[in-house]
């Protein structure tokens, strides 16, 4: 069952928030959709945290658009994994990003015109700093749950770091303790994409009315292709060919597609170009690559757990390669350091990294019984 038309709501926050470059923002907004009801106690909240590309729309169908649906709109709703009917969910589109929360897009109120690429440096602690307050407005003590898949997991693991007397749970899937070298290296070249692309123009390319697309769609496209697992793309594409019927020509000189693999990446580097900012592209991806709680405790995992008290679910995928199934044992064996609560899954799924967005159900019977578990505790 769906959620069914949901409206977001803008919150907006005058006091600075201190950035961990040193930057400082003030009177900036945030979108924000909940889901549920919040409880007498408020101890059923749960907050979603997005990953690259995703926002605030979690579950639903967004009001304003109607055939919108929410990213995660399988995993959050009534009588799924995580149950509307028993907890009451928020999602937050974070600082920086392009839907609706103050990001590149937004007006300087210092100068008059969009911040551009001028929008201060944000890292994963930014966020989850920025998303306390947002809890604080809701009169929230203590969530029930933080919960969020790739760079959404890194979020779970810094709440538990950051505020471990205000989360009881953390949910991380399909994520990793810091990036690698490979991963880094992938943001590198779709940043170099956006960065070459004449219409991008030192970011500044909104006083010129123009979007650096060709850039986007790059990025976009090799991002894609570290979602997805070999063998899913060999099933979903092989070598299959394009071509118009009685078409019998063997090669192709003029570099058109030709490939059904290649209509797809320029169909989803199209789709990217038409929603997403290049500017806050480059941000998150930076902030990807930034995360490293370890760094600050002499790149020691273990003891940078060592002040959380949350419990922790970590799930991963076997064709992830992305985030590999390793990086997640490296968060558990971490926490089992520290003798923290820890459930893990390794979910064996074809799909890649892509996989905690999918139906898949042994990994959605992982999730619903954990908050089985953390509904029994907190009650109605």
């Amino acid at each position: 069952m769906s959620i069914g038309l949901v409206s977001p709501q803008k919150l907006s926050f005058a006091e600075p928030l201190v950035l961990q470059s040193g930057a400082r923002i003030a009177n900036y907004d945030l979108m924000v959709e909940t889901y549920g009801r919040l409880n007498a106690d408020k101890s059923n909240a749960v907050l979603i945290c997005h990953a690259l590309n995703a926002s605030h729309h979690v579950a639903g169908h967004s009001v304003d658009k109607p055939g919108d649906v929410g990213w995660w709109d399988n995993m959050v709703g009534p009588g799924k994994p995580v149950d509307t009917n028993r907890f009451f969910v928020i999602g937050i589109n974070n600082l920086g990003s392009c839907f609706g929360s103050t990001g590149p897009m937004s007006i300087n109120p210092e100068t008059g015109k969009p911040y551009g690429a001028s929008f201060p440096v944000v890292t994963v602690e930014d966020w989850v700093n920025a998303q306390a307050r947002v809890i604080d407005h809701f009169g929230i003590k203590t969530l029930a749950a933080v919960m969020g898949g790739s760079l959404g997991g890194m979020q779970a693991t810094a709440w538990g770091m950051l505020y471990p007397e205000r989360v009881r749970n953390c949910v991380v899937i399909a994520s990793t303790p810091k990036l690698s070298a490979q991963n880094i290296a992938f943001n590198e070249v779709a940043r170099s994409a956006i960065l070459s692309d004449p219409d991008f123009h030192g970011g500044d390319y909104y006083a010129h009315q123009v979007v650096p697309r060709r850039g986007l769609r790059v990025a976009r496209m090799i991002g894609h292709i570290t979602y997805l697992s070999d063998d899913d793309m060999a099933e979903k594409f092989g070598r299959e060919l394009r071509r118009a019927e009685g078409d019998s020509k063997e090669y192709n000189f003029n570099f058109d597609v030709e490939f059904e693999v290649e209509s797809y990446l320029r169909y989803q580097g199209e789709k990217f170009a038409d929603y997403f900012d290049a500017n806050t592209y480059l941000l998150i991806t930076r902030a990807l690559d930034y995360f490293d709680p370890a760094k600050s405790c002499d790149d020691d995992l273990s003891a940078a757990f060592k002040n959380v008290h949350a419990k922790f679910l970590v799930v991963s995928f076997t064709t992830d390669w992305r985030f590999s199934p390793q990086r997640s044992r490296e968060i558990v064996k971490a926490l089992l350091d520290n003798k923290l609560d820890v459930s893990y899954a390794e979910i064996d799924a074809p799909h890649g990294h892509d996989a905690f967005l999918l139906e898949d159900p042994r990994y959605h019977g992982v999730v619903r019984a954990y908050f089985d578990q953390i509904f029994q505790k907190v009650g109605s």
